[in-house]
């Protein structure tokens, strides 16, 4: 199987803020790119320095760099992937860096913290069952809107929020830790009282332990244009309100925020669905401080 490659030193790095992100100590990229097309993703802005972005690349040696990363790791901790690229791409499918890595992760004792858009995740059921049975797992399926129809015109080439909540499924029925990421909730496109009324029903539906979200996006140079010249495509006209409306800026809020962040909360508080970042991340790691710290 051809695949461009590119070289890497080191895989896994300590994150700066633990507690800033779901409790996340470390992150891991194996892929660069991705093929998903998403047509909103921020990990196209100039800033991240990757032209090629549709293009999946890998990098090299990735499992022997991840094992010796894991071997000099004085403490163990809680592993993040998925923020700049899709762990379950099409490649993964036949290289299975990502079921390995995992396989590694559960050798040395580290937990995990995924986030797809893909139901492949489901293959690895039986590891994420393994690591869970001594360390945290969480696992993240990113969805933005309720209509599968709208999914495919956002995010063509990833798995349609059905099949996603599917997976969901299959994995909350093993006893593995799911939750939804609300996130991006793209202005005057997915920010309807409609769209998260229904997500939060399909996500409870499908053994969600979470839901979290904020009421907005992010738009740089680079993932701006390439939104908006899409836009045109699919919605037209709604490329000029968010003109009018943000003009320039980085993070781009909802009109409707505030009121929609009110129904949400209410939604999950009614279904017993966690959406504080603090309290998701408290909740999956209970039960596991005193293993962790038998550990080393």
């Amino acid at each position: 199987m051809d695949y461009p490659t590119i070289p890497a030193k080191n895989i896994i790095f300590k994150t700066q803020s633990p507690d800033a992100w779901f409790g996340i100590d470390y992150n891991m990229n194996i892929y660069r790119g991705c093929t998903h097309g998403c047509i909103y993703c921020d990990s196209r802005s100039h800033c991240f320095q990757n032209p090629d972005f549709d293009t999946v690349k890998v990098k090299e040696n990735a499992l022997e760099i991840i094992r010796n990363d894991l071997r000099r790791k004085v403490k163990t901790g809680v592993i993040g992937t998925g923020a700049m690229s899709d762990p379950y791409n099409p490649l993964e499918k036949d290289l299975k860096l990502t079921r390995n890595s995992l396989e590694l992760m559960n050798a040395f004792n580290f937990g995990v913290s995924l986030v797809t858009k893909s139901a492949l995740i489901t293959r690895d059921a039986d590891i994420l069952q393994d690591i869970q049975a001594h360390s945290p797992i969480i696992v993240k399926f990113t969805v933005t809107t309720a209509d599968d129809a709208l999914c495919k015109k956002l995010e063509p080439s990833a798995a349609t929020t059905s099949e996603r909540f599917r997976a969901m499924s299959e994995l909350s029925a093993k006893g593995i830790y799911c939750g939804v990421f609300l996130l991006p909730l793209l202005p005057f496109v997915c920010d309807t009282e409609e769209n998260i009324v229904k997500i939060a029903k399909m996500a409870k539906d499908a053994g969600a332990k979470f839901i979290y979200t904020y009421m907005g996006m992010t738009l740089r140079a680079g993932s701006r244009e390439y939104y908006y010249s899409h836009l045109d495509k699919i919605l037209p006209g709604i490329k000029e309100k968010y003109m009018k409306r943000f003009g320039t800026r980085h993070t781009c809020i909802s009109p409707a925020g505030k009121k929609l962040w009110g129904i949400f909360t209410a939604e999950c508080e009614g279904l017993g669905l966690l959406y504080d970042m603090k309290a998701i991340t408290s909740h999956y790691k209970a039960g596991y401080e005193s293993n962790q710290l038998s550990l080393f």
